[in-house]
Order: structure tokens, then sequence, then C-alpha cells
């Protein structure tokens, strides 16, 4: 009985040694399982704050620019606004194109943030508190059809013609036809600049009166005896540039102040440029850097000086 007695003993005391080392065990293991989420934890929360970092660093530009204004400057104008947005994908340019005077007077509204003219700001615009920004500077072409014979003019026949006094090619030595006087509308920064430089404002007689750089190239591309005038970059072959004073319409000569029909393309903004909100002040730094001044030259205008 003692020897039965002394074994059952035995036994549960091996049984509580075993059971302890089983809940040793169990304890171990949820220590170890409760350690191992927060470890995760604060490495989930490193790369949570790397990657903040990482995005404030990299942020992208972002709002919108809006132009409105000269005709002649389209072609610059979506040149830009194309560049600087695939450049800064989250950042839209829009653009119309409703004359010089037009886009100052939406600027002064406050309903554009820029407005382009092809022509140096009066002194009324800029009293509204435009500032002129030149972005580049255009020649102004004189064009006729394809067929005529005159290829050259001076600045005083050019006057005349196009304040009525001279009606007929035959009287510059071309053939005996009726001169066809095409301009742009009132308000256009282009027949602003044109009349300006020859001294003729409000002195002209226009046979028709076009409110685009484009219908004014088309319309004397297909009239026999026409003239009229453009922006130097728009030029092609569907029209003859003459040569004023027997000079050509080059960057060169307009450059070296040969050519006497040139004049600015003014992107204005109400106050400095620091002024205005970071995205429209990217796209400026845009501009003036290397990649931007090439694409002034590649529609072929000339770099101010």
């Amino acid at each position: 009985m003692k020897k039965k007695l002394v074994k059952m003993m035995a036994l549960l005391t091996t049984a509580s040694m075993m059971a302890a080392g089983v809940m040793g065990c169990g304890s171990d293991t949820a220590d170890n399982t409760d350690s191992t989420p927060a470890a995760d934890s604060q490495a989930d929360n490193t790369t949570d704050n790397g990657d903040a970092e990482t995005d404030e660093g990299t942020a992208e530009l972002t709002g919108s620019v809006t132009m409105a204004g000269s005709t002649s400057m389209e072609k610059l104008a979506n040149a830009l606004a194309e560049a600087f947005m695939e450049k800064n994908p989250g950042v839209s340019v829009t653009a119309e194109f409703t004359g010089s005077s037009a886009g100052l007077e939406s600027l002064a509204a406050g309903s554009v943030d820029i407005g382009n003219a092809s022509r140096a700001l009066s002194d009324d615009e800029k009293s509204t508190g435009a500032v002129e920004n030149i972005v580049a500077i255009d020649g102004i072409a004189v064009i006729t059809d394809t067929a005529n014979t005159v290829t050259d003019v001076t600045s005083e026949q050019l006057a005349s013609i196009y304040t009525g006094e001279i009606t007929n090619w035959s009287e510059l030595g071309g053939a005996d036809e009726q001169i066809v006087v095409i301009g742009r509308e009132a308000g256009s920064g282009t027949r602003g600049a044109f009349e300006e430089l020859l001294g003729i404002e409000d002195q002209c007689n226009y046979a028709q009166e076009l409110d685009s750089t484009g219908a004014v190239l088309a319309k004397v591309a297909a009239t026999p005896g026409a003239i009229g005038y453009v922006s130097l970059d728009v030029v092609d072959d569907t029209v003859l540039a003459l040569s004023l004073n027997s000079v050509a319409a080059t960057e060169e000569n307009i450059l070296a102040g040969n050519y006497v029909l040139s004049r600015p393309f003014v992107m204005a903004t109400m106050g400095d440029i620091s002024a205005q909100n970071e995205t429209v002040q990217a796209f400026f730094a845009f501009i003036e850097s290397e990649e931007g001044q090439a694409v002034i030259q590649q529609v072929g205008l000339i770099l101010p000086e």
C-alpha cells in the first residue's frame, strides 16, 4: 500500500512539473507573438514618414494659368503652354485669342492672369497697374500675292498705299492692277504697331479689316493685287514678303535695327511677376529658362536683349 502511495505521489509530482513546463512555453510564445506586431508597427510608421517626406520633397506644381489677347501671339502662347504643361502635368494653361486690347481689358478686369499684347502698352493701360513683360520681339512682314512683281517699297510708299494715295501697282513699277488693301481690325496689336511705326494712325483706307493673322495671310494669298501685314513668324510660301527700304524682313535685320517694322510681344501682368501666384511665377520662370527661350526661337521669334 505504501509502495502504491509513493508511486502515485511521484506520478502527480511529475505531471505538475510537466504542466508548469507547458505553461512556461505558452507564456514565452505569447510574449514573442506580442513583440512582433509592435516591431512591425514601428517599421510601418518609419516607412510612412519616409513616404511623406519624399512626397513633400517632390510635390508637383499644380494650378492654372489663364491668358487672353493677341492673335499674333497664338503660335507662341500655344507652344509655351504645351511645353510648360508637359514639364508640369499638374498645371493647366489656357489661352484665348481676342486681340491685344481685349486681352488687356480682361487682365484689368481680373478675369485672366496674363494679357497678351503684340505691341507696347499705352500709358492708360499701365495706369491700371498692368506691367509690360516683353518675352519676344517680332517683325511685321508686309505681304502680297505671289504673282506680284513688286518686291521692294519704301516706308513712304507703304504709308501712301495704306492711306489711299497710291492705288495701283503700276505706280510702283508693277502691273496695271488695283491694290487691294487688307488690314486688321481696330484693337489689333499688329494693326496698332503697324500704323504707329509708319505714322498713319487712324488714316488708313482699308478694303477689308480681318480679325486674325491667319485670316490676313489667307486673304492676301488668294487675292490678286492684295497687300497685307502679318507677324513675321507666320509667313510661308503662299505669299511674297516685301523688302522695306531695300531691307528684307529677317531676324538679323531686325536685331541690327535696319528693318523698320518690329514690335514687342508682351505678356502683361497686374503688378510685377513677383506679386503673382506660384503657378504664374513658375510659368514666367520657364519662359526665361533655356528651354523656354528655345521654344521662342523655334516659333521664329527673336529673344529680347
